[in-house]
């Protein structure tokens, strides 16, 4: 059996009387991710490293603001606030520019434009297994209260919501609540997050695909039927660039404007990997696929000596604007349910060297786009190149799985793939098919 993880989006029924109590501990959350915040940077000041989320626990457990939240709750914060921080630490050693993770606030202006308050905004309340009782048969679940927000008597010291699901969702072996404001209806919803166990799926196919990540285009995909696919990153360098001018014209980077905005920058680059990740899987059970080698991106941000690459101006901010390894966690789960098996595999030398002949020259390389290999007289698409060669396995020698390399080979459908643009309502679609291209 296979254990998989499925989030339902619940409507909250008796929102009236659980308004109160969710916001309450929405800012609640708001507070700790900025006393967090406030240590973490006081820390990075004195000794020039990050507290992980075990200091943080260690650190704020007896703080009041700790207490605003079941203490499963508050570690969750914590965690999202120390990943907020590992990433600010990665993206900063070649972008000097990157700021850390702001507190969050919400401020408010005169007539003047002048700020005269400001507020926490309702931050996401994550609830788990300690925290949760849940009623399976009237569809009601019981979300512990934080120390500072319960109540007398002992009866309300939780805070009872029913929900209503989509017809056809069962409710089963819930693992964590999340509480989301919705700022478009000025309302709370409920995802449930559910532990499912499904037979493990029979592989589509015996073949192999691999796939080359790379910054101009986001992804190429060989396949052993003698097909690839290119998948560009037009949408995220749109957003790149777009999102920060917006953010910048913000009058503070901590402000709510500035908040929604990056909030939307996330969500689209979220949607574009899941949508990436499941055009990819989808093709593949129609090719019988049954495993794709993705390159191994370990040391991608750094060069021979260890320093952080200079890809350029531009580069830097498009390569570690991308979550290269969380597109590879979310490619991983969606092929695991279908049966396909995702193996991370070295892609060193893999740009360089001829799929067809296997002649390693730097040089070949002529252009981002384009590999011309001599002694085959062909030119074929650079990208397309290195995915074949993940496909292959190059660096496994001794793989059983790995062909020879040599022998006749046709190069027409490594010089012209399949390109898919990205839509936003579509998902991914054939380049002449795309209309959608604003950011």
């Amino acid at each position: 059996m296979l254990e998989i993880h499925r989030t339902h989006r619940a409507k909250i029924l008796n929102h009236s009387q659980v308004e109160d109590p969710l916001d309450r501990h929405g800012w609640s959350a708001s507070k700790l991710w900025n006393v967090a915040n406030y240590h973490s940077r006081q820390k990075w000041d004195d000794t020039g490293e990050i507290p992980d989320h075990g200091d943080l626990k260690d650190e704020l457990k007896g703080h009041s603001k700790y207490k605003g939240l079941h203490s499963q709750s508050s570690q969750r914060v914590l965690e999202e606030l120390a990943e907020a921080f590992n990433s600010w630490y990665e993206k900063r050693k070649s972008d000097n520019r990157a700021n850390p993770p702001g507190y969050r606030k919400k401020n408010y202006y005169d007539d003047h434009g002048n700020r005269v308050h400001e507020e926490h905004p309702r931050s996401t309340v994550t609830w788990k297994q300690n925290g949760i009782k849940h009623d399976t048969n009237n569809n009601r679940v019981r979300l512990s209260k934080g120390a500072n927000h319960k109540e007398h008597p002992k009866a309300w010291e939780y805070i009872l919501v029913e929900y209503e699901t989509r017809p056809g969702v069962t409710v089963e072996n819930l693992q964590q609540v999340r509480a989301v404001y919705d700022k478009s209806k000025g309302r709370w919803e409920l995802h449930l997050i559910c532990k499912d166990e499904v037979e493990t799926p029979t592989a589509p196919g015996n073949e192999t695909a691999g796939i080359d990540l790379g910054i101009c285009n986001f992804a190429a995909v060989a396949y052993s039927t003698e097909q690839a696919d290119l998948y560009p990153g037009n949408r995220l360098k749109q957003d790149g660039y777009y999102f920060p001018k917006e953010i910048a014209k913000c009058d503070d980077s901590g402000g709510e404007e500035a908040t929604r905005l990056h909030a939307k920058w996330s969500e689209r680059r979220t949607h574009f990997l899941h949508s990436l990740a499941k055009h990819i899987v989808e093709t593949c059970i129609e090719r019988g696929v049954g495993r794709i080698n993705i390159g191994k991106l370990a040391g991608v941000r750094e060069d021979d000596n260890g320093e952080s690459k200079n890809w350029g101006k531009h580069g830097n901010l498009d390569l570690h604007g991308w979550a290269f390894d969380r597109f590879t966690s979310i490619l991983e789960y969606k092929a695991e349910v279908e049966g396909v098996e995702v193996v991370e595999v070295s892609e060193r030398d893999t740009s360089k060297t001829c799929c067809v002949c296997g002649r390693e020259d730097e040089s070949q390389r002529v252009e981002r786009g384009l590999y011309v290999c001599e002694p085959c007289d062909a030119a074929f698409n650079a990208d397309v190149n290195g995915a074949e060669n993940i496909r292959l396995e190059l660096n496994q020698s001794n793989s059983e799985s790995a062909p020879d390399l040599g022998g006749d080979r046709s190069t027409g459908w490594l010089a012209q793939p399949e390109v898919y643009l990205h839509d936003l309502s579509r998902g991914f679609q054939p380049r002449e098919e795309v209309v959608d291209c604003k950011p």
